[in-house]
């Protein structure tokens, strides 16, 4: 019995030690070891489903899983973001954040359903979606200038419609008002496609929406284009100028989307996750996809995000205390 045990003991010495990995390590072996989900908070066919599928394919291209897109909409996009941040430690559950989501509904929403600091963490800045002013045709006003000066001769008289009360389309218009000096009536909509429906019968008279959106009826002469609220000029509009150009430089109002994954994800996973989806978003196919409808695909790094994120939810917090906007 010693022999053997003596024997056993030696035996056991002898074998190559194996190493214990870490939580990490282990995410970096085996992730992803099932196919992942993106949450879509808005509904299919709309602006953050047209960005959200051509993602979701490339990462899954890269990570050898499938990426499945899951549309669940409510609350401004705090619904479906709330289904990733309640995952927990689980990297294969992903969302694309909305600006609103992320930025605004912070200030908005009496209690946010998860802590934004940390359920969720951000991997990426995905795309910047421009967004332009436009009146409709039918009030006769040709550019900025004549919008301006319409609007101080006339208080309160010209309507604009929103995608939704504290929604980006809102706040930035009255971020425009602010630092314009006019003053404008705001109609809220369920929605950006409604909203454009009345701008185009003259119901509303103006309105700051995403370019996407409104590009069709730009082209066709329904609604007049005044003004991109970005840093740069719309390449599908070279010929409007922006705000900065026109001379008001804080009226920058890109929406936007980000990919977040759940807080406690393990780190080595995430980095994965990051390294997919900025290849994916560094592709030709990817940036001409967001190109062709108004969308500028970025790419960044987690610290980059994280600080923008930071620079965004302080902004649009001084832009709803100014004008006391409050959930309808």
């Amino acid at each position: 019995m010693t022999i053997t045990r003596r024997a056993a003991i030696a035996g056991l010495a002898a074998l190559p030690a194996v190493p214990i990995l870490s939580a990490g390590a282990r995410a970096q072996a085996t992730f992803p070891s099932k196919p992942l989900t993106l949450i879509i908070p808005f509904p299919a066919g709309g602006p953050a489903d047209t960005f959200g599928r051509p993602l979701a394919k490339g990462m899954g291209e890269r990570l050898g899983q499938a990426v499945v897109v899951d549309n669940k909409s409510g609350a401004a996009g705090v619904t479906g973001i709330d289904v990733v941040a309640k995952a927990a430690t689980d990297p294969h559950m992903l969302g694309l954040m909305s600006a609103s989501a992320g930025a605004i509904m912070q200030s908005l929403m009496p209690k946010m359903p998860y802590d934004p600091g940390k359920d969720i963490v951000p991997v990426t800045l995905v795309v910047r979606v421009q967004e332009v002013l436009v009146v409709s045709s039918k009030l006769g006003i040709d550019d900025f200038k004549g919008f301006v000066a319409y609007a101080k001769a006339n208080p309160g008289k010209l309507t604009y419609g929103s995608a939704g009360t504290g929604g980006i389309t809102h706040l930035a218009t009255e971020l425009l008002k602010r630092e314009a000096g006019i003053d404008l009536l705001h109609v809220p909509y369920r929605g950006a496609a409604p909203a454009t429906n009345d701008l185009i019968a003259g119901t509303v008279n103006c309105a700051l929406l995403d370019v996407p959106v409104l590009l069709p009826h730009i082209r066709s002469g329904a609604v007049k284009a005044l003004a991109v609220s970005s840093d740069t000029r719309a390449k599908l509009l070279p010929d409007v100028p922006t705000m900065a150009e026109l001379g008001l430089p804080k009226v920058n109002s890109d929406n936007w989307y980000a990919l977040v994954a759940p807080g406690e994800a393990p780190a080595a996973a995430r980095q994965k996750i990051h390294e997919a989806a900025v290849d994916t978003l560094r592709s030709k196919e990817v940036i001409d996809a967001y190109a062709a409808v108004g969308g500028v695909a970025v790419g960044d790094s987690p610290a980059e995000v994280t600080a923008y994120l930071k620079s965004e939810v302080a902004k649009w917090a001084a832009v709803i205390k100014a004008a006391n906007v409050k959930l309808e």
